[in-house]
Formats: structure tokens, sequence, C-alpha cells
């Protein structure tokens, strides 16, 4: 085969090729909307061809805050950790027992920066959490205090005037905050960080 021709099809089948792999991407992030893996995942597709589903990830959690997905989530992400949400929140466990129990290395710490102390990893985006003002008590003219000692993390639950706010540059979205609020329904809401609605199916 002339080489021009061998270089223009090797080209076309790389391009292909990345298409596809993006096209594969888009598709398994936009299903990752549904639920929240746990600290330090890998993106969604390298995650899902790193995790082996041998769920020691599950089982290091002393707070019983990871699970497996359901079968009805389909075969790609059946028995892949996940984390719930919706009833409970992550304790930002100082030794990360999870990640240190992933061997394949789908949940992996990343590297320490220059400025970095070894043992002090930059605190990992989990989830979107938001008040819902409109529910929320203090909003309304009653006082509470039930979310006020919850966060683990500086910065994030702030009080003005009596009022909780989330700050969302601060916020890894633990949802420890909602896991203690009073109220039934919850007037704090937790959705993926790939979910572009409201609040999402973090706990199935």
């Amino acid at each position: 085969m002339d080489p021009g021709r061998r270089a223009f099809f090797t080209r076309g089948a790389r391009k292909a090729a990345e298409l596809a792999v993006q096209q594969a991407d888009a598709k398994v992030v936009a299903r990752a909307g549904r639920w929240v893996r746990p600290p330090y995942a890998l993106d969604e597709l390298p995650f899902l061809l790193a995790c082996t589903r041998c769920g020691d990830c599950i089982e290091a959690c002393p707070h019983h805050v990871v699970f497996p997905l359901s079968t009805r989530l389909g075969a790609q992400v059946a028995g892949t950790p996940a984390m719930d949400l919706l009833t409970k929140g992550c304790h930002l466990c100082e030794d990360w027992p999870c990640v240190g129990a992933c061997e394949p290395g789908a949940l992996s710490l990343p590297p320490p920066s220059a400025d970095e102390a070894q043992d002090s990893p930059p605190q990992p985006r989990l989830a979107v959490v938001e008040i819902d003002t409109g529910t929320c008590l203090p909003y309304l003219g009653p006082e509470c205090g039930g979310c006020a000692h919850s966060c683990p993390v500086e910065g994030a639950l702030l009080w003005e005037r009596e009022r909780p706010r989330i700050d969302p540059d601060h916020c890894t979205g633990c949802a420890l905050c909602r896991a203690a609020c009073i109220l039934a329904p919850k007037a704090i809401t937790v959705r993926s960080r790939f979910s572009p609605g409201p609040e999402s199916a973090a706990g199935t």
C-alpha cells in the first residue's frame, strides 16, 4: 500500500478510536449522575475499567456508608461501590480506609504537590450539597441548630444572621450536614457532581 494511503487510514482509525472512547466516556459519565463514588475515585470510565468488584472498600468503611450498586442498574456497574449520602454521610476518615483497601487503584490518593504535607492530600470532591431555603427552619423564622456542628471541613458550612450557608468552594459534599438535619424530608439536598438536576438517587 502506498505510504500516504497507509498514513491516511492510520489517522482515520486513530480518530475513530478516539471518538469511540469519547462517546463511551460521555455515556458512563451521564449515568454516573445517579450515584456518588467513594473518595478519590478515578473518573467514571477508568474507574469501571479498574474496579474488580472485590468489595474490599465496602468492608473497610467503618461507618457503613459505602455499598455495592444493585444489579438492576446494569451489569456494567453492578457490584461497584457507591456511597449512601441520602441517609448517611461520609466521615472523611483521616486515614481513608476505603482508599487504602483498594488494591486495583480504582480509588487512589493523588500524589502530593510540592507545597502539601505528605500525609495531607487535598479533600476529595464527592457530591453537590445545597440548602433548601424554602424548607430550612432558620429561613422560615424558627431557630434551629441541627446541622451547626456537623461539618468537618473548615469554611464549608457558614452561619450568617443565624442562617446556615454552604460555601461550594470549600464543601466536599460529605453530606454530614444533611444527616444531622432534623427535618423530614431533609432541608439539605445532595446530588452527584455529574447530575445536572435536583437531588439524585445517591443512596440507591
